[in-house]
């Protein structure tokens, strides 16, 4: 026989469960941010030198690179020219001429120029964690510390999926200037660092 379950039963499950997903996400993102917060250099002049830059993807409008991604590459150009690092690989989506986040990235450092043999690139970059797992697969990142360049809000999630899979890496900021849209992007953040994890949990399995 089939027992229907009292509708004040199935209410304080339902309350029950999203106290806890909310109770989860709370206690990922704040991990995040305290690790993140534990490796990013505050300063241009605390930066340590290391050998490569590893920049994100921030997406192209009508071939030309969005606000945030000019920030990211023209943060990681003043790393270059101050001697902090030798070497920039821009990480990104390659979709097409239309949306070819590296090859916008490489045009923009070489017109603020950086010479062509020091950049490298990298179109597989769909996500975050395929950035960080491929520059460690692709180029041999592991145990080598690398810096991140990235806007504030994506560099905690960027710190932790990069040492998590391997690549011992802090981080600097390339928060340049106010952008549109970043509430969409601020909005986005425990969502997405509760993605990451996933991905990390997955990947570890």
């Amino acid at each position: 026989m089939w027992k229907f379950v009292p509708i004040h039963y199935l209410k304080r499950f339902v309350l029950r469960s999203c106290l806890a997903v909310i109770a989860g996400a709370t206690l990922v993102r704040g991990a995040t941010y305290l690790y993140g917060h534990a490796h990013t250099w505050t300063s241009f002049e605390s930066v340590q030198p290391r050998r490569m830059a590893l920049v994100f993807g921030a997406g192209v409008r009508n071939g030309l690179p969005t606000a945030m991604l000019y920030d990211r590459v023209a943060t990681a150009v003043d790393l270059y020219n101050a001697g902090k690092v030798h070497t920039l690989l821009m990480s990104g989506e390659n979709a097409g001429p239309q949306h070819d986040e590296t090859a916008v990235m490489r045009q923009t450092a070489l017109q603020l120029g950086v010479p062509e043999q020091d950049i490298l690139v990298d179109g597989g970059g769909l996500s975050t964690f395929d950035t960080c797992v491929r520059a460690r697969d692709l180029l041999a990142l592991r145990r080598e510390p690398v810096t991140l360049v990235t806007q504030s809000f994506h560099l905690d999630r960027s710190l932790s999926l990069c040492n998590a899979v391997g690549v011992p890496a802090w981080g600097f900021a390339a928060d340049r200037r106010g952008y549109a849209g970043l509430w969409f992007n601020q909005a986005r953040v425990i969502p997405a660092t509760i993605k990451a994890a996933w991905d990390i949990l997955i990947w570890k399995i």
